[in-house]
């Protein structure tokens, strides 16, 4: 993509709609906590709960009324076998990323809104309800964390030389390929967490490295994905080349994502 050509809307007024209905989103998730859910198993056995589906409803109807040109495509919808066709330019929603975390009364899960241009990310907000945070990234501009009213600038880190600090997902902490990956590598660290809190902990510096061996399907990334990137991270293929979108299915392959690693380290 063109960074540098004129867009046909106006970013920054689509960070900040996605801003708030992740924030509004984040305060109706923690009230739906508060009072007790039902936790149902989808057809393709992934959990959902009355907070994946009413944050849903509450994002797709604001982004439906403040952006009616550009197409929202949410991860529950889908799930119900509603398609929304996407444009040059349209929206990824993931209501609640990590509904395991959520369920199991763990605190790593989030709600993530991006924006998709021309099949590359181009800005993101992702909130974590149980923190009170909100990351917001426009690429190629930077990258914000809020926190109990303070908003701040926010940086990928470059690794130090006692080693990277890595992040991987709970539900594959056993993989064997983790360990693989991570052979030969300096390692000063390693945790296990889940939902796309992984990326925004590199987007501001608190890790280095989340690999991502397993699966995952594009409204899980595109938000997380623009914060790092906004921030001056990388989320790039293991053999190179950046994570893109408008793939069949919505499936992504892995991937690798790192704070300010030079290009070519970020496979080594």
């Amino acid at each position: 993509m063109n960074r540098s050509a004129p867009l046909p809307f106006d970013p920054v007024a689509l960070l900040d709609l996605a801003a708030r209905l992740a924030d509004e989103a984040a305060d109706l998730i923690n009230t739906i906590r508060a009072r007790g859910f039902e936790t149902i198993v989808k057809a393709d056995k992934s959990p959902v709960t009355e907070a994946d589906r009413e944050a849903e409803r509450h994002i797709l109807s604001g982004l439906r009324k403040s952006a009616p040109s550009i197409p929202a495509i949410g991860e529950e919808e889908i799930a119900a076998g509603v398609m929304t066709e996407p444009g040059d330019t349209y929206w990824l929603v993931d209501p609640l990323d990590g509904t395991r975390e959520f369920a199991a009364g763990r605190d790593d899960f989030t709600v993530n809104i991006g924006l998709v241009h021309r099949n590359r990310v181009l800005l993101g907000a992702v909130a974590l309800p149980a923190y009170g945070q909100l990351y917001t990234g426009f690429v190629g501009t930077g990258a914000w964390r809020t926190m109990a009213g303070e908003k701040c600038r926010i940086e990928a880190a470059v690794p130090s030389g006692s080693g990277l600090r890595v992040l991987a997902s709970r539900h594959y902490a056993d993989d064997p390929r983790l360990a693989e990956w991570l052979a030969g590598r300096k390692v000063a660290s390693l945790g296990n967490i889940g939902s796309a809190a992984k990326f925004v902990r590199v987007a501001e510096g608190a890790a280095d490295f989340y690999p991502r061996l397993g699966p995952t399907m594009e409204w899980d990334t595109a938000a997380p994905q623009a914060v790092v990137e906004a921030a001056g991270g990388h989320v790039r293929l293991p053999e190179g080349g950046a994570l893109t979108y408008g793939k069949p299915g919505w499936l992504n392959p892995p991937f690798l994502c790192t704070g300010r690693m030079a290009e070519g380290d970020i496979a080594s």
